[in-house]
């Protein structure tokens, strides 16, 4: 309940600016792909403006997930005074609590985008949620790795947020990966979260044609392997994270 109030009622605007920024960063994107190819925005099976909004919102739950992961332990030292908590208990609450947030963003957008007669409703509802689970898990796993690092190493945390834009051109959100050349395609690939999207848009929209080589068991041993080893740290340096 502390996380939750902090995350969605410390900040008169909080709400505005979760629904604001991937409207306004899809607004810009459809903007600069108009000025660039004029009105042709339909790609390969999926309208521009749908396929942005699945792609950008599946990228947020996972830096979202990443990002807020790294201050968690440092802004719940009071609460290490009780013994019963400890520090990875703050980190999974917010990846709980950001999860759930980003969750009801994105049913705002669906509900919004089918009474605008934007094609937002999933083609296979059950594995567009899966999709939706496994990218929350990725960022569960990295959050929770992060959040030792980042703790005990403070640059680390600082390297994060740069590479936050150069990871959202990478992982496919705004430019279709498919139209690049298959060596690059095959560096590509190797980034987890670009599986977790093209996967989730192809649940969207069944014509989609994504890059091949698309795997979600690749997703989920990044995202299984991430996990084991963030509570391996969290095990490891339980102590020196609550006297740092």
């Amino acid at each position: 309940m502390r996380e939750m109030v902090a995350r969605t009622m410390s900040d008169r605007m909080a709400w505005f600016w979760m629904v604001f920024e991937p409207i306004a960063i899809i607004t810009i994107m459809i903007a600069v792909r108009t000025v660039i190819l004029g009105h042709h925005r339909h790609i390969s099976g999926a309208d521009f403006v749908p396929w942005m909004v699945v792609g950008m919102m599946g990228f947020f739950l996972f830096r979202e997930n990443m990002m807020r992961s790294i201050g968690a332990v440092n802004a719940s030292k009071g609460l290490f005074a009780y013994r019963q908590i400890k520090p990875i208990d703050p980190v999974l609450i917010r990846c709980f609590v950001e999860g759930i947030v980003r969750t009801f963003v994105f049913l705002i957008f669906i509900s919004v985008g089918s009474l605008l007669k934007f094609d937002l409703l999933p083609d296979s509802p059950l594995e567009a949620t899966f999709d939706w689970l496994s990218i929350w898990a990725l960022g569960w796993g990295v959050g929770l790795t992060l959040s030792v690092i980042a703790t005990l190493v403070e640059e680390v945390g600082r390297v994060v947020r740069l590479i936050s834009l150069p990871l959202l051109i990478v992982s496919g959100v705004i430019l279709p990966l498919n139209y690049l050349p298959h060596q690059l395609q095959e560096i590509v690939l190797l980034n987890p979260i670009v599986h977790g999207i093209e996967s989730m848009r192809v649940s969207f929209f069944a014509r989609y044609h994504t890059l091949g080589g698309v795997d979600m068991t690749y997703l989920w041993m990044w995202s299984a392997g991430l996990l084991v080893l963030g509570m391996i740290m969290h095990l490891r340096f339980s102590y020196r994270l609550k006297a740092k």
